[in-house]
């Protein structure tokens, strides 16, 4: 099942590469696709971030609070997170949803010569990135010149993966575990250069364009959760604050005395 997986993975990054005529072209449209297809998944995982930014606060008080009797503690998160409908599990969806892709594109990457049936040249990125079935730790090799691209795809493999953990630690500051976070998506970066060191090229495009997609919808749907709930608290004003009607009177004329 996983071969026929893979050939499906390969028939169509040469499909679209029948279309455009380049390989890398070929990969980020397929990327693109991808997101789409998943993109209600991730606005339900930012929607989630952005609650979890809002309940921070009284997940704070009750760790303080409870600090000292961990199952109290536990049950009243599950509260909390029960009445504003948060799942703590929601922000590894799309991790676990790319992995897959991820895996499969690596495999056809090297051993792209068995799929194409002939030795793989010019498997490019409109010569940005001369091979993409050449690893970062191969073009390093080869010289400074070379290795250029294939840095800035570990920088933004890596980066990706670090920016957003550090994104949400600044909106929440007073978040205790804040230092552990930030410790954790260093160690996780770091981990990435590991992989993205060994890992062909092509598969580092993917994962990075699909990365920075991710950003720009995760910022976006946050600017649409900061917004509803402005107009929310907007409304919830009015409402508690009806307008007052200011009834000007006319003064009343004086009255003409009669003649006697």
């Amino acid at each position: 099942m996983w071969e026929a997986i893979l050939q499906g993975v390969f028939g169509l990054v040469q499909f679209f590469y029948n279309l455009c005529g380049d390989w890398g072209l070929a990969i980020i449209i397929i990327t693109i696709i991808f997101r789409l297809l998943v993109a209600p998944l991730m606005h339900k995982q930012a929607k989630s971030s952005y609650t979890m930014q809002k309940i921070q606060p009284k997940i704070n008080e009750l760790q303080e609070k409870y600090k000292n009797d961990q199952v109290r503690l536990s049950q009243e998160m599950q509260k909390i997170y029960a009445d504003a409908h948060f799942n703590p599990l929601a922000g590894c969806v799309p991790m676990l949803i790319q992995m897959p892709v991820f895996i499969a594109l690596f495999q056809v990457l090297r051993s792209i010569d068995q799929y194409i049936g002939q030795t793989a040249s010019n498997i490019s990125f409109y010569q940005i990135v001369p091979d993409l079935i050449k690893t970062p730790s191969q073009a390093f090799n080869e010289g400074f010149l070379t290795f250029i691209p294939y840095i800035v795809l570990v920088i933004i493999f890596a980066g990706a993966t670090f920016f957003p953990m550090v994104q949400q630690q600044l909106k929440n500051k007073d978040n205790p575990q804040g230092k552990t976070t930030l410790i954790m998506a260093a160690v996780m970066s770091v981990m990435m250069v590991f992989i993205a060191w060994t890992s062909p090229a092509g598969v580092l495009l993917f994962w990075g364009v699909s990365s920075l997609i991710g950003i720009a919808q995760n910022q976006f749907t946050m600017a649409r959760c900061k917004k509803a709930d402005q107009e929310k608290e907007e409304r919830e004003l009015e409402l508690s604050h009806p307008y007052d009607v200011d009834v000007i009177r006319k003064a009343k004329k004086a009255r003409p005395k009669k003649k006697k």
